[in-house]
């Protein structure tokens, strides 16, 4: 007698996940390494952890679905087309799943991921369980070891952009005449700092408290590295 559980709405794997992966791939293809469908998965993957970790119950296909869609509209922000990738994604991917016959609360959810997910300024906050943990996943792919490879890849794309001279790693004045000509690094430093402590989860914040610790690790061989006879 077959004794498996049977097959119901409720316990039925939901493909809303899989759904967002698919539609959002080909926004990616234009995308640069720092803002790509492998930062997309990464985000995935961190807001699912994190979510195991989290007492209170996570509507996982939520959290699923705006990880994927949360970056479609990095490639045309980057190149001037439009102004907030987060209005823009939130705006899209409505679109997309309404024609996919999502629950329109679960796009409503969704599309509140994606609006508060930025850490810049005119952002607004995140309000929900899943769109904090949203944010927290995207944060900490910018910091410990992938996210100094990605904040640097960052760095080189917006460098020789003109009036962008912040996005320049090498501080010029270090080359003036009786100093040393030690490269600045401290934008990197800056910037993950900065995303580790607007973090909201607990487990976001330890996980970041473990990244930290390497990437200050790695600062200071940097500076190490770059300071004559050092290392002899």
């Amino acid at each position: 007698m077959d004794k498996r559980p049977a097959v119901t709405v409720e316990n039925m794997p939901s493909e809303l996940g899989p759904l967002a992966r698919e539609v959002s791939r080909s926004y990616y293809e234009a995308a640069f390494p720092a803002h790509d469908m492998f930062h997309a998965k990464r985000v995935h993957d961190i807001s699912q952890q994190l979510a195991d970790e989290h007492p209170q119950d996570v509507d996982r296909d939520v959290l699923a679905a705006a990880a994927w869609f949360h970056d479609i509209g990095r490639p045309l922000e980057r190149v001037g087309e439009i102004d907030d990738h987060d209005e823009w994604a939130a705006n899209e991917a409505t679109s997309l799943l309404e024609a996919e016959d999502v629950r329109p609360d679960q796009i409503t959810a969704i599309e509140h991921c994606l609006r508060t997910h930025s850490i810049r300024a005119s952002s607004p906050d995140p309000e929900t369980l899943e769109a904090k943990l949203l944010f927290d996943a995207d944060k900490l792919d910018a910091t410990g070891a992938v996210g100094l490879i990605r904040l640097a890849c960052i760095v080189g794309e917006r460098s020789g952009r003109t009036g962008d001279r912040y996005a320049v790693i090498d501080d010029a004045s270090t080359l003036s005449t009786g100093r040393p000509e030690v490269p600045d690094i401290e934008l990197l430093r800056d910037w993950a700092r900065e995303r580790l402590d607007a973090l909201y989860t607990d487990h976001g914040r330890r996980l970041g408290a473990s990244r930290w610790s390497f990437m200050e690790s790695f600062f200071e061989q940097f500076a190490l590295e770059t300071t004559a006879d050092a290392e002899q």
